[in-house]
């Protein structure tokens, strides 16, 4: 089935070449299919990039998903056009009325800031509170992971000596959880941050099940409230040349950066990246929409006005 994207969205050209199947709203609107709404939090600067990684993601799936772009309506996008942003994203109060089936919320280049430091955390807050009651399932990815669990659990964040940057090895702890249904016992996924949430703080919250971790990378994948709340750590959603850009930038920049970890071949940055974790990406993003997502979030959404009381 397609992902529904909105009309003239620059991603599109890029999966279409990937020969992956879209759809535009307008014609979506024709078929008598109740899509899945995925509401996508984008807090990246780079904003293409990632509605094209995220694009990717939800649709290598059976599934129609229709997605929503947001952004923070309290801060400036200073990486892409205001026109691209009036044309593509709403804000939360253009949303609040609504409900969907599932929230992704994006990493953002603020994890040496405290939370409340961050000047659009007031506005973020209010997203976290929104998800409660309006949105079924929410994946957390990277900083958006780290601030949800600072945010519902007050768990802090830790700033590293070094930035943990590569491809890692992960472990499968609870093979028997849909989520990662599928898994090898270990696979690989990139990490790209300066910050960690200690793993044994992790494990000492009651309300928070571990799914995979690293052990030179920390948590990778946690949930709570039967998968109401995801929290990826790393970024499987990257594609081939997304570690690649940020070290090459970063280089030229002058910027203290090490050789991403597991990435290269022979460690050489002059050879093609090896994409290593693909296969186990997908598979993530597969599950969560298919068993708490699909299987789980009630046909009829503006029937259920309050998802704290399924």
């Amino acid at each position: 089935m397609p992902l529904i994207i909105p009309n003239q969205l620059p991603a599109a050209e890029t999966l279409q070449s990937e020969n992956i199947f879209t759809m535009e709203r307008g014609r979506a609107s024709t078929l008598e299919i109740r899509p899945l709404k995925i509401v996508i939090v984008n807090l990246m600067p780079t904003k293409i990039a990632t509605e094209t990684q995220l694009a990717r993601v939800l649709s290598n799936t059976p599934l129609q998903v229709e997605m929503t772009l947001v952004t923070m309506g309290s801060h400036e996008s200073t990486h892409i056009s205001q026109e691209h942003m009036n044309s593509f994203y709403k804000t939360i109060d253009e949303i609040k009325d609504q409900y969907f089936d599932g929230m992704m919320l994006t990493g953002a280049p603020v994890e040496k800031l405290p939370y409340e430091q961050v000047d659009y955390w007031k506005e973020l807050s209010e997203i976290f509170e929104f998800a409660k009651t309006n949105v079924y399932s929410s994946m957390f990815i990277c900083w958006g992971a780290q601030a949800a669990l600072y945010y519902h659990y007050g768990i802090d964040k830790h700033i590293m000596d070094h930035k943990v940057f590569g491809v890692f090895e992960h472990k499968v702890l609870r093979p028997h959880n849909p989520l990662v249904r599928g898994f090898d016992e270990y696979f690989y996924a990139p990490h790209s941050r300066h910050t960690e949430v200690p793993i044994a703080d992790i494990h000492a919250c009651k309300d928070l099940t571990v799914l995979a971790e690293s052990e030179e990378a920390g948590l990778f994948l946690a949930m709570a409230e039967g998968g109401r709340k995801i929290f990826v750590m790393g970024h499987p959603e990257y594609d081939r040349v997304t570690l690649d850009g940020e070290y090459k930038r970063d280089l030229a920049k002058g910027l203290p950066i090490e050789i991403p970890k597991n990435y290269y071949k022979d460690d050489d940055p002059n050879n093609k990246p090896l994409l290593t974790w693909r296969a186990h990406a997908n598979n993530l993003y597969t599950n969560w929409l298919n068993y708490y997502v699909y299987q789980s979030t009630p046909y009829d959404l503006y029937g259920t006005p309050d998802f704290r009381e399924l």
